[in-house]
């Protein structure tokens, strides 16, 4: 340091400096020097007297702007960029800001983590009503924390990162982002036809009802466990009718020809009751047994309802009895997520042979609010006959460029989210609209490509069950140390959105619940998104679908980070949450004839998955007639699937189920009470709900008949 500097240091008092937490630390020329040099050799300068002169020439500008005060490490930095931009070294200055970008990325990172975890330790994060606040749920959240941090300080495109923190897109399981992939529909039968190991030997196959099942759990705990999504089975009926004892059709025939003895009587009751216990078994290990550390049980779904065999039929109605018992006191069951397929010839008519358990199935969800009901007859799901399976999330998987239209064996590799309030807000017109739309679309598409380059380089041994045991489709016959790239190319890559309602209110002024204009407006929009996914899904070759995003974390991150920036915007982000998908919004007063119609369309146009629900004021399980006749109007409406939601209160002590509007129970006064409620498609506890959408569910209004 030259001595006038030296001097004119000492004579403003620059012997300090704040760093950006408050401390006072020395001030030294010579971090300041060696930052500039630093930069300097990333473009090529070799001359650190070079370094020294500018460094000097910052000093006098910080002189200039800050007096005789205490400088700021962020003044300091200010200084430095002008003297590089002010005497001809652009490049370096270029590398200067990079490298300051690059700092504050990492303290942010830092200190948003910190965050996190101190938020954790107090209580598990909300963005999943299924997980728990056990030490577990705890540990897997700090650790969740610090992966989607690294991933967005270190692996992710910096333009992707923005657009992410910003709040214009959403990357669902960040925290998971280069370590699996999404869900999948597992091949039930064939796991229990060859037997399987989960890594501490092998398990043969099973030869009882009761066996088949318990292996059942634990195949959906290991699947869970080497992915970040939800598991299902797509058709429960036709892979376990195998394992009703053999007996039972013989009995069955010789009852309806000719009678049965008393012991034969007998016999065959027992058979029935094997299954029941059996179906029990399985809610009950669906609600306790854990996954993930043990930070939640496994988020599992159950397609089922068109197997006519006799034994298929059998488990079709145990498993509804045993879901319709409840748990041990006759709470609600939280998990399976139960789907019945409903198809015409086969159940949905009087005529039809299982039309008796489509009705029991209406009985069931009267009572528990699942099953809910997916759609074969729609002009999408008709053409694979009954074979479309859903995700009580909403999920779909069918068409595969590279092998058979199935959702066995396969799933949804990764899905991003589009905030459409945000484009709506910032768009002065439709044309512009349109245009925003499209380049948020395009970075969708290089977030996901990337993600899918990342992912492909995953071994089979990284997903030791999944790929490691030939479960996905195509990863038979690979080597541990292989990519899962040959399986994973049969999944689907999705761009789904939030807020459609909110984005039409923005750009027209009207949501498609109250005027025909918004209504062609959304279906424009929507179907503009579905058809450049089918265009990138010729270009890349690989399943590119359209996603009605579940959103349930997501609705409320939107939300706030829109009203931070735009302020309070009457219609759009004047509450604390942001509609779920294509939906009518839940506090809009409408029929459900009407919201269904208009809601129907839009089915066809999200084939990643969609669902639509109709919200009842009380249980209606002693009006099936009522909810039949709800789902004829959505068949009619060509809807893929669909539930209905209401509230089950139950008391925790004498176990009253009903509406308990207060704080204690009206029957014996206990104030525990366990408030059951769907969220995003599966159901919960409102207790567990993240805070924008129990801010929706206290909006949601009933749709009544006019």
């Amino acid at each position: 340091m030259s001595e006038s500097m030296e001097a004119m240091l000492n004579k403003n008092g620059f012997t300090k400096v704040k760093k950006r937490d408050g401390r006072l630390v020395p001030f030294d020329l010579e971090k300041i020097i060696d930052a500039i040099f630093s930069a300097a050799k990333e473009v090529g300068g070799h001359n650190r007297n070079i370094a020294k002169e500018v460094g000097e020439i910052a000093i006098s500008y910080l002189i200039d702007m800050v007096g005789n005060d205490i400088p700021t490490v962020e003044e300091v930095q200010d200084s430095v960029e002008k003297a590089l931009i002010e005497t001809g070294h652009a490049k370096t200055a270029k590398a200067y800001i990079i490298y300051r970008e690059k700092r504050s990325h990492y303290r942010h990172a830092k200190s948003d983590l910190m965050n996190q975890v101190a938020t954790v330790e107090r209580e598990t994060l909300r963005d999943n009503a299924n997980v728990g606040n056990s030490p577990s749920a705890k540990m897997l959240q700090v650790g969740m924390a610090a992966s989607k941090e690294y991933y967005l300080s270190n692996l992710i495109p910096d333009d992707i990162v923005e657009a992410y923190r910003k709040g214009d897109v959403h990357i669902h399981d960040l925290d998971y982002y280069g370590k699996t992939i999404n869900c999948m529909q597992i091949p039930l039968e064939k796991l229990l036809k060859e037997g399987f190991n989960t890594g501490y030997g092998y398990i043969r196959p099973p030869k009882r009802i009761s066996s088949a099942v318990m292996l059942s759990c634990i195949i959906l705990q290991s699947c869970q466990n080497d992915m970040y999504g939800g598991q299902a089975f797509p058709w429960f009926d036709k892979s376990m009718k195998n394992y009703v004892p053999t007996e039972y059709k013989e009995l069955l025939d010789k009852k309806e020809k000719e009678g049965l003895s008393e012991f034969e009587e007998k016999h065959l009751d027992s058979i029935v009751d094997e299954v029941y216990q059996s179906m029990e078994a399985l809610v009950y290990n669906l609600n306790t047994m854990h996954s993930r550390a043990g930070a939640q049980v496994p988020f599992s779904s159950i397609n089922f309802g068109t197997d006519t065999s006799a034994e298929g039929r059998l488990i079709n109605e145990q498993l509804l009895k045993a879901f319709g018992e409840g748990l041990g006191n006759g709470e609600t069951p939280i998990f399976p997520n139960l789907i019945f397929r409903v198809k015409k010839g086969v159940n949905f008519n009087p005529e039809d042979p299982n039309y008796d358990l489509y009705r029991l199935a209406l009985k069931v969800a009267g009572r528990r609010m699942n099953p809910t009901f997916s759609f074969m007859d729609s002009s999408f799901n008709e053409v694979h006959g009954d074979k479309a399976s859903y995700m009580g999330c909403r999920s779909r998987v069918m068409a595969d460029r590279h092998g058979e239209d199935t959702p066995e064996a396969r799933g949804n590799v990764a899905p991003i989210s589009i905030n459409l309030p945000r484009l709506g807000i910032v768009s002065n017109s439709i044309i512009e609209f349109f245009d925003k739309f499209d380049k948020v679309i395009d970075l969708c598409e290089k977030q996901l490509m990337h993600r899918y380059e990342v992912c492909k380089k995953l071994k089979v041994k990284d997903l030791p069950f999944v790929m490691g045991q030939g479960i996905y489709v195509n990863s038979e016959g690979l080597d541990l140390n292989d990519s899962i790239e040959e399986a994973m190319k049969h999944g689907t890559l999705s761009i789904g959105f939030i807020g459609l309602a909110e984005c039409l209110k923005a750009l027209i002024g009207e949501h498609h619940g109250e005027s025909e204009e918004a209504q062609e407006l959304g279906l424009k929009i929507i179907k503009h998104l579905k058809d450049r996914l089918d265009r990138l899904s010729e270009e890349y070759d690989l399943n590119f679908t359209c996603y009605a995003t579940p959103a349930e974390g997501l609705s409320g991150r939107f939300i706030a980070i829109d009203k931070d920036k735009f302020g309070s915007i009457e219609g759009i982000t004047d509450k604390d949450f942001y509609t779920n998908s294509f939906h009518v919004p839940v506090y809009h007063d409408i029929s459900f004839e009407e919201k269904i119609k208009i809601e129907g369309p839009y089915h066809s146009l999200t084939n990643a998955g969609h669902i639509s629900y109709i919200e009842l004021p009380s249980a209606i399980e002693d009006n099936i007639e009522a909810l039949e006749s709800i789902h004829r109007a959505m068949s009619e409406a060509d809807m893929g699937y669909a539930g209905i939601n209401f509230p089950i209160d139950e008391c925790l002590l004498c176990n009253h189920s009903g509406i308990i509007e207060d704080d204690e129970c009206p029957v014996c006064g206990h104030s525990e009470i366990r408030r059951v409620r769907r969220v995003t498609g599966y159901l919960s506890t409102l207790d567990r709900f993240a805070p924008g959408k129990k801010a929706e569910y206290k909006k949601r209004v009933d749709h009544l008949c006019e």
